[in-house]
């Protein structure tokens, strides 16, 4: 993929919030895995999670969590493990939510990519979720993504091309 075929995917994707509930096919949803997995971080201490929420079971649990389902029936959380995590010694920060981070959009691009769509959710009741789902509770819960495919209406928020100027952004030294 050349550099402007990047920039054309990046302003195309959006934060889907209105998806049909179809099943997502298992080999869609291998290779967003993998994706997750080969996702750069500090030192590669790879220092994450990835929980992947299909069942009826784990979905009604989701729904006690976050509002934020968008029709979705499938969600990947994205989890931090602060103690795998390098931890830069000149101020000791931990990268593992930076890392985390970089997981997750790895996994919002790859959906995208597939053809799906998805929103990075950070409205949920972690302390909730550590609760319904125990295997979590070690962790720092970053995102959860609802995914599915994209519903017929969905559309961009109406603040999807607002940015800032870059020279509001970029420091040029």
């Amino acid at each position: 993929m050349d550099k402007m075929n990047f920039l054309e995917f990046a302003r195309e994707r959006y934060s889907c919030r209105k998806l049909t509930g179809a099943p997502v096919a298992a080999e869609k949803l291998e290779r967003i895995l993998e994706a997750a997995r080969i996702a750069p971080t500090a030192h590669n201490e790879q220092p994450f999670r990835v929980f992947l929420l299909e069942s009826p079971e784990a979905v009604e649990k989701v729904h006690e969590i976050t509002p934020c389902i968008f029709g979705a029936d499938c969600f990947l959380m994205v989890a931090a493990v602060p103690g795998e995590a390098w931890v830069r010694e000149f101020d000791q920060t931990n990268f593992a939510t930076v890392d985390a981070s970089i997981v997750a959009t790895h996994i919002m691009l790859a959906i995208e990519a597939e053809g799906l769509g998805t929103t990075w959710v950070g409205y949920f009741d972690a302390p909730r979720a550590k609760e319904l789902f125990p295997v979590m509770a070690p962790y720092e819960l970053i995102a959860l993504f609802p995914i599915g495919e994209k519903a017929a209406e969905a559309h961009p928020a109406h603040l999807h091309e607002k940015r800032k100027p870059i020279a509001d952004l970029v420091e040029r030294f």
